[in-house]
């Protein structure tokens, strides 16, 4: 069964840091990009980071310099470590794949169910 399974969110002050984690499981033969989205309270999902297998970066200009996305290519885990955190970063953070399939070799996109980050002021 082809999933992602985020984990790491949770409460933190104003100012703290927190490391989020997904990882990617099933019949995967390769991703081509992974990445991370935010939904806050009464937005819409919006990008945050993205990171292509060779380790190429993008993020929304809002992030940069406060969060690094990284990568585990051997282990199909991404990382987002967010520094300096403030109370608008709260919300819903999902991963992103883009995966080639085993076997059938299907280009697919995939999205985890999402961990809650809440920032205090």
């Amino acid at each position: 069964q082809l999933q992602l399974v985020e984990s790491g969110g949770g409460l933190v002050q104003a100012g703290g840091s927190l490391r989020l984690s997904c990882a990617a499981s099933g019949r995967i033969l390769s991703i081509n990009t992974m990445g991370w989205y935010r939904q806050g309270p009464g937005k819409q999902r919006e990008l945050v980071a993205t990171i292509a297998s060779g380790g190429s970066a993008n993020y929304d200009n809002s992030k940069k310099g406060r969060f690094t996305i990284s990568s585990d290519n051997a282990k199909n885990t991404v990382y987002l470590q967010m520094n300096s955190l403030k109370p608008e970063d709260t919300g819903v953070y999902y991963c992103n794949a883009g995966v080639i399939t085993s076997g059938s070799q299907r280009r697919l996109e995939l999205w985890g169910r999402g961990t809650l980050v809440t920032v205090s002021s």
